[in-house]
């Protein structure tokens, strides 16, 4: 049994990582929200155009966040084996890594951004604002996938101060440009687009005046290594696929929520929004978990590697029970609060209470994700979300086909979402730590 003074060293570590990992994490909506709001003062169809390049850029974000995740794990295990040049090295050539990626993206991404906003079937004034921002926006992919890559090294390193004082920074910036731009110099959209893509790479430059001291402090080469970022892109591919598993669950059920009706489709974009909302304390803890297990493996200390997991999962499933209970106790206000339509907010209620109920699975999902990611085991986490998928489509297959409407239907959207997809992502997850197959991935 740990020692009371184990303990509370075990609480301290997880607070100093996940705190300010949690401001981080809600810099990012909070200033995005603000950028929406600036844009929406240009008028309805800007605001449209916005969200337009805004589904297309967080897709390919979305898609391109296991940057961040894969490294996060090479660089702490090496820090708790007390190789600090080893751990800054691979950092870095996860930065050269996100650096080639991002520029390909971008460059493709630029050439086919008539395509793409095509794809929405939107108006001829909607869609020219949308190719307007997404075409600026796109030079700012490989700034900020090396940014991705540049918090996962300092993750590594057990430091998540310094990236949140970065985002917050980097946030604040965006919105000033934004408004000189747009309304200073009169860019319209277009200064919204530039204004972000400047604050991204000043983000990078203040993460490169960091890293490059640590490079110096530790006698770590700034120049990729072949066999660095080769082993980057092997574990990210992984990460890759596995964030792929979790995009295709989520356009599924909004595909789902879609064939119910408007009602129900807006009714599913506030619970889904509420819950990623409530996900952002989750996740906190989950990059606690991945920084210390990956350090503790590194260590190799496989007795304090099973304490992080068994303190991260239970705090993830009281933090799931705190939030659980706070929306389900507001669930009749939460639709009056977004729409002010009372018939919106009664057809909430049963969706959001079971969400509720959920909360605490969700939080020991998250939980065991990071604990995993910690681990490097990222092929299993990868094999694991295409597992997930096999009773979790089959089921919003049949709902589509059925179509019930009212709270009904939207709550049987919301069982198969929490219920089903976060059910089987436990169990793959819990299964796999009972094991011991996980503690010797490769680093």
């Amino acid at each position: 049994m740990a020692q009371p003074g184990t303990r509370r060293s075990l609480n301290r570590d997880i607070l100093r990582l996940a705190v300010p990992a949690l401001g981080a994490l809600i810099a990012e909506p909070i200033f995005l929200i603000t950028d929406s709001v600036m844009v929406g003062h240009l008028g309805v169809t800007p605001l449209a155009g916005l969200g337009i390049a805004s589904a297309v850029l967080q897709t390919i974000v979305g898609l391109m966040i296991f940057l961040a995740y894969s490294t996060t794990p090479a660089v702490a295990r090496r820090f708790g084996a007390g190789d600090l040049r080893g751990a800054v090295s691979v950092g870095i050539d996860g930065m050269w890594l996100a650096l080639g990626i991002g520029a390909v993206l971008a460059v493709a991404g630029y050439l086919a951004t008539p395509l793409l906003v095509g794809l929405f079937g939107a108006n001829a004034a909607v869609s020219a604002q949308a190719e307007t921002y997404l075409g600026i926006s796109m030079w700012g992919l490989p700034a900020m996938l090396i940014v991705f890559a540049a918090t996962g090294l300092l993750r590594g390193m057990q430091n998540t101060v310094i990236p949140l004082w970065v985002a917050t920074a980097g946030f604040a910036a965006n919105a000033l440009l934004n408004w000189l731009f747009m309304y200073g110099l009169g860019w319209g959209i277009a200064g919204s687009a530039a204004g972000t893509v400047a604050a991204q790479w000043g983000m990078v430059a203040a993460y490169a005046l960091v890293i490059g001291r640590l490079a110096a402090r530790h006698h770590a080469s700034i120049r990729p290594q072949r066999e660095g970022v080769r082993g980057s892109a092997r574990s990210g591919g992984w990460m890759f696929l596995r964030t792929v598993s979790l995009r295709v669950s989520l356009l599924a059920t909004v595909s789902a929520a879609t064939a119910l009706g408007t009602d129900e489709l807006a009714g599913w974009q506030i619970v889904f929004t509420i819950s990623s909302t409530a996900a952002f304390a989750l996740d906190a803890l989950a990059i606690a978990a991945q920084a210390l297990i990956g350090r503790s493996l590194g260590e190799g200390d496989e007795e304090h590697v099973r304490g992080v997991l068994a303190r991260t999962l239970a705090w993830g499933a009281w933090f799931g029970v705190l939030c659980g209970a706070v929306i389900a106790a507001l669930s009749g206000v939460i639709g009056l609060l977004f729409t002010g339509d009372a018939d919106v907010a009664a057809l909430l209620v049963p969706a959001l209470v079971l969400m509720g109920v959920m909360q605490p699975l969700a939080g020991a999902v998250y939980v065991l994700d990071g604990v995993l990611m910690g681990a490097n085991d990222a092929r299993y986490l990868a094999l694991a979300g295409a597992i997930n998928l096999v009773p979790f489509l089959p089921y919003l297959a049949v709902v589509w086909w059925l179509r019930p409407t009212g709270s009904w239907g939207l709550a049987l959207i919301a069982a198969g979402f929490f219920v089903i997809l976060m059910g089987m992502r436990f169990w793959t997850l819990h299964r796999r730590v009972r094991g011991t197959e996980w503690l010797h991935q490769e680093a």
